[in-house]
């Protein structure tokens, strides 16, 4: 059905398309006589252009009362049909519906992801009876009943691991690459992937209260009191239709002369002021596409434009959300960093653990040398790995991994480990035997322009914060390392969303820049939505106003200063139409503008405002 409405919409604006070519040719006819025709060539826009727009006139009068821009250009059309100025009629009604299709092209329809964040949603459920196993769609499973989740699978519902251990997978939720290990007694949520162990987990929450659930809700309702920025024109059209009837009246009652009438309606038919946001928008949004942004809503510009913060997430936008081992260490003379750095890279060669891939990448990266093979392997769920190297049973893994194997670590490398923990890093130790030879410290990456992007946010006079899911050592050192005051640590969905309708419910509209699922209901309530749009997910992209196609950042604070600029271009754009118009009604009143020479004076300055605006299109701050 969707498919049939777009289709349908495309239909509508190559119809409008040609009728504009048809009517814009017909006038030219109009001007210039080329050939003998048996009527006024400008009836054909008057028919294609006009028709439309006084239909849709009448329409919202009658049904809503609602007084808008056409109201006044119907009237003009009608009275210049009247006096038989035919040419007039056509060009405001041509000029009317380009400035109309110029709006279209740039406002799309809203979109929203939560198709896809449905189909995320776990259909089945593997439910434990007695002693054997059942298949159950994913709404019949009740609290308190006992699951199974194999390797590779989704989690149905919320729950508790009752038994085993596993690694997670929990992007769907906080956005963070990393999966985290869990044991009896932690919790799991709804849409979640199950990457390495088997476990056993009662449910505890289900239906509609399962986090994923909570997710689509979250997505469906951030939409709803996002409002759109209506066209000046129309939110004018009242006071305009009012001041122009009654100067129409007016003189034509002072002067007896109808003509003088009719071309206060002409010239005072808004073409300008219904230019003036959409070619500045247009512009705009192409000088966008060339910086690597796609512009999915036609006014998310001008709504950029009034942001008083941006939220940034943290893994995937501001880091590259791919980890990296930053530092080795030693502990042993025998044992060089890089010593410490190929055996612990040997030992995880066979892991398919993120940070285990990580550790093998990173090492033939750097050194670029072949690694040792690793014998006996196995894989210890939430602990790390283990191996056998050169005859010598090797371990890498975290520090619970080394007491469980009572291998001593002194104080003095506890504390050394500590310090890379409390800039949000990982851990993996590497013990040969019952010795500890040395650790690696790992951590996500920032990106080498994320920190001018933050100056060059600042310099716009915005202010960013930064939400992340992460825990709070991690979230305090990617602050501190890029100057961001103020950061959020620890953020689900519904945290991220707490702060945005915070700061807007008192008037600082918000701009969000994320690029996981979990950032789909942040990025649909924030004011603007900006999604990354290369490694985003699918679901964010829908979710934003705003895609950022090579998920490079450092174009940002260009955004930033168009979107201001392209506010200051259609102020101009405004002003100087409402400034013409007044001077043509005042020549008008006079009777030294005819209806036909009006038309003319006030389509120039629309062409005037179309070239202002084009100026956008090539525009770069300095």
């Amino acid at each position: 059905m969707k498919k049939l409405e777009s289709l349908l919409q495309w239909g509508g604006t190559k119809r409008d398309i040609v009728f504009l070519i048809i009517s814009g040719i017909s006038l030219l006819i109009s001007i210039f006589h080329p050939f003998p025709l048996p009527f006024d060539a400008a009836w054909i826009a008057i028919i294609l252009c006009g028709i439309p727009i006084i239909l849709e006139a009448i329409i919202g009068l009658v049904t809503e009362f609602d007084i808008k821009a056409d109201v006044l250009v119907s009237i003009a059309l009608i009275a210049s049909v009247i006096i038989r100025e035919d040419f007039a009629a056509g060009e405001v009604a041509f000029i009317m519906q380009l400035g109309a299709l110029l709006e279209d092209l740039t406002v799309a329809k809203a979109r929203a992801g939560i198709e896809k964040l449905v189909h995320l949603t776990p259909r089945t459920a593997r439910r434990i009876v007695g002693k054997s196993e059942e298949i159950v769609p994913a709404e019949q499973v009740q609290v308190g009943d006992l699951l199974r989740v194999l390797p590779g699978e989704t989690v149905p519902v919320d729950g508790v691991i009752c038994s085993g251990q596993t690694s997670i997978n929990q992007a769907v939720m906080t956005g963070e690459s990393l999966p985290v290990d869990k044991g009896v007694g932690d919790e799991v949520s709804s849409g979640t992937v199950n990457q390495f162990g088997s476990f056993d987990m009662t449910a505890s929450k289900v239906g509609e209260d399962s986090s994923i659930q909570r997710m689509i809700r979250l997505v469906q309702s951030a939409d709803a009191g996002k409002a759109k920025i209506v066209g000046i024109a129309d939110r004018w059209a009242t006071w305009i239709v009012i001041i122009a009837l009654t100067a129409a009246i007016l003189t034509w009652l002072v002067s007896g002369e109808i003509i003088r009438a009719v071309t206060i309606l002409v010239v005072f038919c808004p073409c300008a002021l219904v230019l003036a946001t959409p070619t500045a928008i247009m512009a705009a949004i192409g000088n966008a596409t060339r910086h690597g942004f796609l512009v999915r809503e036609g006014d998310a510009l001008e709504r950029l434009a009034s942001v008083s913060y941006i939220t940034f997430d943290k893994t995937g936008t501001l880091t590259y959300g791919i980890p990296k081992v930053v530092a080795v260490h030693s502990c042993r003379p025998d044992y060089t960093e890089e010593r410490v750095y190929s055996c612990t890279a040997s030992a995880e060669m066979r892991s398919e653990h993120p940070l285990g891939k990580a550790v093998v990448r990173c090492y033939r990266e750097t050194y670029q040398a072949p690694l040792q093979e690793a014998e006996q392997f196995q894989l210890l769920l939430g602990r790390g790995v283990s191996a056998v190297l050169a005859g010598r049973n090797v371990l890498a893994g975290n520090l619970e991994l080394m007491e469980e194997q009572k291998i001593s670590v002194p104080k003095s490398v506890r504390d050394a480990a500590n310090s890379y923990l409390n800039d949000g890093c990982t851990i993996i130790f590497l013990a040969v035997g019952q010795d500890l030879c040395g650790f690696l410290a790992l951590s996500d990456t920032l990106r080498k322009d994320a920190a001018a992007v933050i100056n060059g946010v600042k310099k716009t006079g915005v202010t960013p914060v930064l939400l992340t899911g992460d825990h709070e050592n991690a979230a305090a050192h990617i602050a501190s390392q890029l100057h961001i005051q103020e950061f959020h640590a620890n953020c689900r969905p519904e945290d991220k969303l707490a702060f945005i309708d915070r700061h807007q419910a008192s008037s600082k509209q918000v701009c969000m820049i994320g690029d996981g699922i979990n950032d789909a209901p942040a990025l649909k309530k924030s004011f603007v939505g900006i999604a990354m749009g290369g490694i985003g997910s699918d679901i964010a992209v829908d979710a934003a106003d705003i895609a950022l196609v090579n998920d490079e950042i450092r174009e940002l604070p260009h955004l930033l200063s168009l979107s201001k600029r392209m506010m200051v271009t259609i102020k101009c754009n405004l002003t100087f139409s409402m400034t013409l118009n007044f001077i043509a009604i005042v020549l008008a009143i006079t009777g030294i503008l005819n209806p036909v020479v009006g038309a003319l004076v006030h389509n120039a300055g629309s062409v005037l405002v179309i070239l202002n605006s084009a100026v956008l299109l090539t525009w770069k701050k300095r």
